[in-house]
């Protein structure tokens, strides 16, 4: 399917945990239709098995596939857990940066013809619903994103660590990405000398 021919090829690109034999289901297939099975209310591989399942000739016929059956649950989840995270950030990064209209990698800054496309980047932290584990006492995940107001899409987003909160991960995806004459919003919490000098500091070309 043509607009997905992009998006499939990013996803192509990230690392394939399994070894080279027997691979009957392509990386980038397993990945984009896990995405849409989340996207339409799958929350477990089962979920994910299930969505392919049911759709499975209509996926077949759109992305010109012969896929017989879904991959096995168990094999989805062997797939999605030998990802690593930087590798699937990174891909979606460079999509929403196509979308978008702008590169967000802080070598390739704006040159002055472009600063009449400036964005409005906000910044912000958010916790995932249902994310917590009671039985492994484990915390709800944080994330901290970077959304473009105008297109209303998510450029990048990094996970806060449990023992820390909001700043050192608004430091490190400022850090990352080209925001060089863009319009950066965040909470108060950041508005604080120690923590705003090194975003006064020119960054390394």
């Amino acid at each position: 399917m043509e607009s997905f021919s992009q998006l499939l090829a990013l996803l192509a690109s990230i690392p394939d945990p399994r070894r080279a034999e027997g691979k009957l289901y392509k990386l980038q297939f397993v990945l984009l239709f896990s995405i849409l099975a989340v996207v339409t209310g799958a929350n477990s591989y089962r979920g994910v098995r299930t969505f392919i399942n049911t759709n499975r000739i209509r996926l077949n016929n759109a992305f010109g596939l012969s896929w017989k059956r879904a991959p096995a649950h168990t094999a989805i989840r062997y797939i999605l857990q030998g990802l690593k995270p930087t590798d699937v950030e990174q891909a979606f990064r460079l999509h929403a940066a196509s979308l978008n209209g702008y590169s967000t990698t802080p070598t390739d800054t704006m040159s002055e013809n472009s600063k009449s496309n400036r964005r409005a980047i906000a910044l912000d932290g958010k916790t995932l619903k249902g994310s917590f584990d009671n039985f492994n006492d484990k915390k709800a995940a944080q994330v901290f994103s970077a959304f473009a107001t105008d297109t209303a899409l998510i450029i990048a987003h990094i996970e806060i660590d449990e023992k820390s909160n909001e700043i050192p991960a608004a430091q490190q995806l400022l850090a990352e990405l080209n925001v060089a004459n863009h319009t950066i919003t965040l909470d108060a919490m950041h508005c604080q000398k120690k923590h705003l000098k090194p975003l006064l500091e020119p960054m390394p070309i």
